[in-house]
């Protein structure tokens, strides 16, 4: 890993999110994984963990962190975002996404850090917080999601069809008649199958639904379905959602739910959306029953989006107030 501390100090830089080091990380299975670092050296380690499956980092990620307080790492996960090959699902699984993160960790020297995600990120934070609790000092996760098929089909099913009855309508039309029953791995299969003319319109339509379930005041609430089954445009988080989902996200049932009592100890902050139909109040309350030191933040008028009014704020504060209340010690010391 490029030393962090070779790059000028924030305040000098003419943008201060500017990346402090960048670079393709090469990690098992064939995978090469694009890492980079914001902030300056010295600074409060952190890092933080996309959304997706499959989505990547963004630009304005970086803006969650304040620059002269952190040292925050940024990664595309495996064939996400910039990372090669590109929508790679070999070798692809929950598990190796943890042991990129500790490779990273250990890379750029940390101890520990703070571990910030949400949605699917927040699934991986918890997994790997699960896995190596004693090098995660605190975690920010927005927007639960547990990895869980039943989360999966409630928004779907039943959550689709509540808020969104002519979409939902829309979205069991797609498949043939004798695929409506089960329309979560009819999906997925489409998805998943080499053919084009299969996997395109599944691809098109679960990404639009799932966009219209994302949105607080969705622009559209119906698919088109001239677009969705001749469109040019191929999303690219359907592919890898249908390879993680498929295979219930590598995990076994319930997992993150039951051996949460392995976060005692960590603190966490849960910024949570009051009308999120993707990842409801309940999964983050149902988690934080569990994980006692968890302090959920519910922001009212908004739903999944990190981009609803008040979400992105609030993310920015919890990750501020979780390096407020951890000590440096928590980070500098590097565990063997």
């Amino acid at each position: 890993m490029p030393d962090a501390g070779a790059g000028p100090a924030a305040s000098h830089r003419a943008d201060p999110f500017a990346p402090l080091t960048s670079e393709w990380l090469r990690v098992s299975g064939g995978h090469e994984i694009y890492v980079e670092s914001v902030g300056r050296s010295g600074g409060v380690p952190a890092v933080y963990l996309h959304g997706g499956p499959g989505s990547g980092c963004q630009a304005d990620h970086r803006r969650l962190f304040d620059p002269e307080r952190f040292h925050a790492v940024l990664f595309d996960q495996r064939g996400a975002g910039r990372s090669k090959p590109k929508g790679s699902r070999i070798n692809n699984t929950l598990p190796d996404l943890v042991a990129d993160m500790e490779a990273i960790r250990e890379g750029f020297g940390f101890g520990r850090w703070i571990v910030a995600g949400g949605s699917w990120g927040a699934t991986l934070a918890l997994a790997y917080a699960q896995a190596h609790p004693d090098r995660v000092a605190g975690l920010v996760l927005r927007a639960t999601f547990l990895g869980m098929r039943a989360e999966v089909e409630t928004a779907f099913g039943p959550t689709l069809a509540r808020f969104y009855p002519d979409l939902h309508r829309d979205f069991l039309d797609m498949l043939p008649a004798e695929e409506r029953g089960t329309p979560m791995d009819a999906y997925w299969r489409r998805i998943l199958d080499p053919d084009p003319a299969i996997h395109g319109p599944a691809a098109r339509a679960w990404h639009d639904t799932e966009r219209a379930l994302s949105e607080l005041k969705p622009g559209r609430t119906r698919l088109d379905r001239l677009a969705v089954r001749s469109g040019n445009a191929m999303p690219a988080t359907p592919f890898m959602e249908a390879h993680y989902f498929h295979n219930n996200c590598f995990l076994a049932p319930s997992q993150l739910l039951r051996n949460a009592g392995g976060l005692a100890g960590i603190p966490g902050i849960i910024v949570q959306g009051r009308y999120d139909l993707l990842c409801p109040p309940s999964t983050s309350a149902a988690l934080a029953e569990v994980w006692r030191e968890a302090e959920i933040r519910v922001v009212e008028a908004a739903g999944h989006n990190l981009y609803d009014p008040g979400i992105r704020d609030a993310v920015m504060k919890a990750i501020a107030d979780m390096a407020a209340r951890t000590s440096s010690r928590q980070y500098s010391v590097q565990m063997t």
